[in-house]
């Protein structure tokens, strides 16, 4: 599915997104990430949606964090959230990361992208990742890659893809990191979480 496309459908869910009871959703996750973490100082969260749940935590916990949306509609109501922060409106895969992060976050947002992108922009946040730097994502949990059609969730069109779990694994090494945490966070579900670390 094209960036764009994917904007736009977010944009039409904004609102409805934002008072969604989600409040809890991928923030145990984050904890845990976050305690792989050996400085904190910037962190960004890509894909960061209206409701900025993920942002409020990295601000108790002492980060200085950034938003990043390719929604025009969800950057604006997350900058309603939070009038402090730095919110980029963007398309990931294009984005030049301004400095390096000692936290990247992307909750159920890179596996949009169409699988020619996913690889490349893997590579991008992994190496914009600051020494010792963590990244928590999530991905389609199969072991073949593949695009999973769209889902049609809360009514728009949203599609989904993966490199697979082997690929994934694979990517982790290749771009100088390791792998610290892999769970199946909603079991039987395939939604596949983890946390990495680099080198």
């Amino acid at each position: 599915m094209d960036p764009n496309a994917i904007g736009k459908s977010y944009d039409q869910i904004a609102v409805k997104w934002q008072n969604e009871p989600i409040q809890s959703y991928g923030i145990a996750q984050l904890e845990r990430a976050i305690r792989f973490v050996k400085s904190r100082g910037r962190a960004l969260d890509i894909g960061c949606g209206s409701q900025g749940r993920m942002i409020t935590l990295l601000q108790k916990e002492s980060f200085q964090p950034e938003g990043l949306d390719i929604s025009q509609q969800m950057i604006a109501l997350a900058k309603q959230q939070h009038p402090g922060v730095m919110f980029h409106l963007a398309d990931i895969s294009e984005w030049n990361f301004p400095h390096s992060y000692d936290l990247i976050i992307a909750w159920d947002s890179i596996w949009h992208l169409p699988l020619n992108q996913q690889e490349p922009v893997f590579k991008k946040i992994c190496a914009n990742l600051a020494p010792d730097g963590v990244y928590l994502f999530t991905a389609v949990g199969f072991d073949e890659p593949g695009d999973h059609g769209d889902s049609g969730h809360m009514g728009v069109p949203l599609a989904y893809g993966t490199l697979g779990i082997p690929c994934l694994l694979d990517h982790v090494t290749k771009f100088d990191c390791a792998c610290r945490h892999f769970e199946f966070d909603q079991f039987p579900e395939k939604h596949l979480c983890m946390i990495v670390q680099k080198h």
